[in-house]
């Protein structure tokens, strides 16, 4: 629900989908009617189901496995479900940390190229912190929600724009004016 929507349009639609783990299809597309996600919502309760029917009603806990036996649970959400919910070390990439790493390291590239998108998942897997990798990846992600915007970005405000490749190409010019 949250790689495309904000939090507060989300809550009301979260809070209702956990009463409904045992709904039938149908129940879940009204539950979910407004925000259009309905294959998404199939998914899930798929995934929710053999959860409770074949793993013994026990989420896996590594991005691979999380990837590999639930059905619709890609790359981005099974690295964000293991690094915020069980700590494993291991980076995320979505459309605002795809951001955030092309401009910390200046990266001009057409961003949604299989190639980049695959150096991307790379740069995150290096840079998360391995202490703490659910709240970084939850940081880098609110910073290219917050800060790190698609139009007119705060680099003034960002706490990173010390390590910012595009923040110093830009205020380098600055100073050349």
């Amino acid at each position: 629900m949250l790689q495309q929507t904000q939090v507060a349009t989300v809550i009301d639609y979260y809070n209702r989908w956990m009463q409904v783990t045992a709904a039938y299809r149908q129940e879940v597309n009204e539950l979910w009617a407004g925000l259009g996600y309905y294959s998404r919502g199939k998914r899930l309760q798929e995934a929710a189901r053999k959860v409770v029917s074949e793993l013994a009603g026990r989420m896996p806990r590594t991005a691979e496995d999380l990837q590999k036996l639930l059905p619709g649970v890609g790359r981005y959400t099974a690295g964000a479900i293991a690094s915020i919910s069980y700590g494993q070390a291991t980076g995320v990439v979505d459309g605002n940390v795809i951001r955030v790493l092309c401009r910390l390291r200046c990266i001009g590239a057409d961003s949604s190229s299989p190639a980049v998108i695959d150096r991307l998942w790379d740069m995150a897997n290096v840079l998360v912190d391995r202490s703490r990798p659910g709240d970084f990846n939850q940081a880098l992600m609110e910073l290219g929600a917050t800060v790190c915007v698609p139009k007119a970005p705060l680099c003034g405000e960002c706490p990173a724009k010390q390590h910012c490749q595009a923040w110093r190409r830009v205020s380098g010019e600055r100073e050349r004016r």
